[in-house]
């Protein structure tokens, strides 16, 4: 999977597991709200200075927004 759309993916999920608005986390990095909604779309190319930004935003570790989240079969 493309590592923007991970990201974007987990960042929209723990945003709303906050219960915040794309207009909240922009507000709390400083940032518009279309970036915002274009880092959840997996449109961006973020710098390491956004991933720290958005991470501390969303009140996680940077590592958490890069986690590719895998569902196990059973067999």
């Amino acid at each position: 999977m493309d590592i923007r759309k991970v990201f974007g993916a987990n960042a929209r999920r723990f945003r709303l597991t906050l219960g915040l608005s794309q207009e909240a986390v922009a507000e709390r990095m400083g940032v518009d709200r279309a970036f915002v909604s274009s880092i959840e779309r997996g449109l961006q190319n973020t710098t390491l200075l956004t991933i720290w930004q958005i991470a501390q935003a969303l009140e996680v570790r940077p590592s958490d927004l890069l986690e590719e989240k895998v569902s196990k079969v059973r067999s």
